[in-house]
C-alpha cells in the first residue's frame, strides 16, 4: 500500500452536505482500507467504560468554554484522558476520542472522517498522514441534503448552517485553527465540481503522486 512501513492515514474534513461520508466510504473500499466515522464513538465507549450516548452528545461540538477559548486563543491539551471528577467533561471526552484515533493510526492504515483527526495525528511518527477537506457551494449541499430526506425541505438550509457552525466551532475550540483554512490540509476538493467518483479518483491520484500507492 505504501512505499514504507508507515501506516497511511487519510483524514477527511467536510462541510455538511459535501458528501464526506460517501466519498470516505468509496475511498476506503477502493483502497481496501478500514473506514471510521461514528464507529469511533462506540470505540470511545469501550475504551472509557462510559455510555456511548455521552460521546454522541459531544460529537463534533465545541466544549463548554468556547468563548473563553476563542478570546484567549487557547486550546485543550492532548493529554491522557482522566478518570477523575472531570470524567464526562467535553474536554475529557475529546481526550478519550483522541486516544482512540491515535490507537487506530498506530495499528493500521485507514480513512477517518472528521473529529479533528488531522490535528490529533499531526507530527505522529511512522505515519503517512494525508489531510483532505471537502467543500461545495451551498445550493449543491442543499440539494444533496434534501435528497437524503433527513429534514423537511424548508429546514435544510438552516440545518446545514447549524451543522457547519458546530463543526467550525468544534475545530476552533480543540485545535485553535480555522476549520475551512486550506492551509490546514494537503488537498481540498470542490465536490460540486467533481462529484463523488471523481473526488475519489483525485485523492487516489494524489496518493500515487506522493508514492503511497
Amino acid at each position: 500500500m505504501t512505499s514504507s512501513d508507515n501506516h497511511l492515514i487519510i483524514t477527511i474534513g467536510r462541510q455538511y452536505g459535501s458528501g464526506g461520508r460517501e466519498i470516505g466510504q468509496r475511498l476506503s473500499k477502493s483502497l481496501s482500507l478500514p473506514f471510521y466515522d461514528k464507529d469511533i464513538l462506540r470505540m470511545n465507549s469501550r475504551e472509557s467504560g462510559l455510555k456511548e450516548s455521552y460521546f454522541h452528545l459531544a460529537d463534533e461540538k465545541a466544549g463548554d468554554r468556547l468563548l473563553y477559548r476563542i478570546i484567549n486563543t487557547l486550546k485543550p491539551e492532548l493529554t491522557q484522558p482522566s478518570f477523575g471528577s472531570d470524567l464526562i467533561s467535553s474536554d475529557n471526552l475529546f481526550r478519550f476520542q483522541s486516544a482512540v484515533i491515535r490507537k487506530l493510526a498506530a495499528e493500521e492504515s485507514c480513512v477517518i472522517i472528521g473529529r479533528c483527526a488531522d490535528y490529533v495525528l499531526e507530527g505522529t511518527d511512522n505515519l503517512n498522514l494525508v489531510r483532505v477537506f471537502l467543500h461545495a457551494d451551498l445550493d449543491h449541499r442543499i440539494n444533496r441534503v434534501t435528497s437524503l430526506k433527513y429534514y423537511d425541505p424548508a429546514d435544510v438550509p438552516k440545518n446545514i448552517k447549524r451543522v457547519d457552525k458546530e463543526r467550525r466551532d468544534y475545530y476552533r475550540y480543540y485545535t485553535g485553527r480555522d476549520w475551512e483554512n486550506p492551509g490546514n490540509y494537503d488537498l481540498t476538493i470542490n465536490t460540486a465540481t467533481l462529484g463523488s467518483e471523481d473526488a475519489v479518483a483525485l485523492i487516489r491520484h494524489y496518493l500515487n503522486m506522493r508514492g503511497y500507492l
